[in-house]
């Protein structure tokens, strides 16, 4: 079948949405989809209805139509199942089934039967995996919208704190302003005193003499022990620089406004940045990433593991733009693959091979390109690359804490491994028995950083064991980081080649990497 078009009407044959999957002018698409009420006026009940160059596939839904656009050669039977999709697909995203529900959330059933149809073809897909397909494609922006929410509420929360510290100060100077002119007024008052009255009391006479005097130098004394006042105006200016830093921090919308916050999360605040890159970058560079979020019990069992995974393609020569990428994937588990909207993804079912879809819409030069994605989610503890078990033992208000790693994965090498144990406040450094690698204590951050600069297969497991006061609970989360050079899921380039003879491309340039994104112990 070839699938011109689809749509979704009113029941007057009002377009509501409208996708075109083939190429054709706004005309012609507005020309078709005019002509469906005409041609379902007469009042029967119908499920097609042709014209002499095309077919219209409808079917109802509650005070809408469904509409597929066909040519007059595609089959019928395959058409209807296809509609029959298209009106799954509807509800999944609009509930109420009415006009404002549909153009609301036109874009996301655009996105939706995009993924139906590809240039006018029916894809191999049903009601479930497209739904995947969606989240696939908007995790990464709610993951964003929840991160900025947070931090714009973060920011919220520390400007009304700094406004109110401001005008707790300014208060406090205009106060001791005041002060200030009381006891300006109070010295002309003395000092017209010892003009009018010379025979007052001086220095050393007795008090009782000059009761009135010795009333306003006490409240002049008073005011005078209160002149720390310049003192603190100074320190409210000296806070100018904390404010102008803490709205350059807004101006960059939000995203280092977290790092005001008081207390920062034991994974952020020791997170590595990615080693650098030694690879030398030919004209065709294939760049496959892997990001680890693990999220792990406090006795070590696995709570959810995601495995994000990136083919990124960057050309720089024109002759090797159109190009056929064959991908290996050797993986049994459950990973699933999504392609870039502009690689051919009926090829790459079939053949596991990346190419445009167009030979006159080549990949871009000179730009990172992620052609393929793919995602594997666990919860099975044995899947774990890397895990951790913490025995604590009590002895005389004193913990001795035994810490045990062990690779699980052991085709994989790690490099620069660092295992982050929070160490109580007040509890003082603690006491390391026994240590495989290195260990440093950050007594600012109460942080026990454990490191190891390689694990692989020859020391697949170690312990750590020290002794200082505190619970089992005041030991988690344990954070770590790590990455490699090979990726955790089984996927690799096979080879590359040029799409329009098949001559072999082994000039190219790849490199892998994984690495943890954020890797907790006991944070659930």
């Amino acid at each position: 079948m070839v699938l011109l078009s689809s749509a979704i009407c009113n029941k007057s044959g009002k377009a509501l949405l409208s996708r075109q999957f083939v190429e054709m002018t706004r005309s012609r698409a507005e020309g078709l989809l005019a002509a469906f009420p005409k041609l379902m006026g007469n009042g029967k009940q119908h499920t097609f209805v042709e014209t002499e160059s095309v077919r219209y596939v409808y079917q109802p839904l509650e005070k809408l139509f469904v509409l597929l656009i066909t040519t007059k050669n595609s089959n019928i039977l395959e058409d209807l199942e296809t509609l029959r999709l298209f009106s799954r697909v509807v509800p999944e995203y609009c509930s109420s089934l009415d006009e404002k529900d549909v153009v609301d959330n036109a874009f996301e059933v655009i996105f939706a039967f995009d993924e139906i149809v590809a240039l006018g073809y029916r894809e191999n897909v049903n009601l479930s995996q497209i739904r995947t397909y969606i989240e696939m494609e908007s995790h990464e922006e709610n993951v964003f919208q929840a991160v900025r929410k947070s931090q714009e509420k973060e920011a919220h929360e520390a400007m009304k704190k700094k406004a109110k510290e401001i005008a707790q100060q300014k208060k406090e100077r205009d106060r001791m302003n005041r002060g200030k002119g009381g006891s300006s007024n109070i010295s002309s008052l003395l000092s017209g005193s010892s003009r009018l009255s010379p025979d007052g009391p001086m220095v050393g006479d007795s008090a009782s003499s000059a009761p009135a005097v010795i009333k306003p130098q006490s409240s002049y004394t008073g005011s005078s022990s209160k002149s720390t006042g310049p003192s603190r105006a100074m320190k409210l200016g000296g806070k100018d620089r904390d404010i102008n830093t803490f709205v350059d921090k807004l101006k960059a919308e939000g995203i280092d406004v977290s790092t005001a916050t008081a207390k920062q999360s034991i994974a952020s605040a020791n997170k590595p940045d990615s080693p650098p890159s030694n690879v030398i970058q030919s004209a065709m560079h294939l760049r496959l990433e892997e990001k680890i979020n693990l999220q792990a019990r406090q006795d070590g069992s696995l709570e959810t593991m995601e495995v994000l995974g990136n083919l990124i393609l960057r050309i720089s020569e024109a002759d090797k733009q159109n190009v056929h990428i064959y991908v290996k994937n050797d993986d049994d588990r459950d990973v699933q693959t999504q392609t870039h909207p502009h690689v051919d993804r009926k090829l790459f079912a079939q053949k596991s091979v990346i190419a445009s879809k167009s030979a006159s819409k080549p990949f871009p030069l000179n730009n990172d390109v992620p052609v393929l994605r793919w995602r594997f989610q666990t919860s099975d503890s044995s899947q774990m690359p890397l895990s951790i078990n913490l025995w604590p033992s009590y002895n005389n208000g004193m913990t001795e804490v035994n810490v045990e790693y062990e690779l699980e994965q052991e085709e994989l090498c790690l490099n620069d491994v660092n295992i982050i144990i929070p160490i109580p406040h007040g509890s003082g450094s603690p006491v390391i028995k026994e240590v495989d690698g290195d260990y440093d204590y950050d007594s600012s951050k109460a942080n026990l950083l454990w490191s190891l600069p390689v694990m692989d297969s020859s020391n697949k497991n170690g312990s750590l064991e020290f002794t200082v006061a505190g619970d089992q609970s005041d030991f988690f989360p344990i954070s770590m980081s790590f990455y490699s050079s090979s990726l955790y899921c089984r996927i690799s380039i096979a080879s590359v080649k040029i799409a329009d003879n098949g001559q072999e491309i082994s000039d190219y340039s790849s490199e892998m990497l994984c690495k943890a994104d954020k890797y907790m112990i006991g944070n659930v």
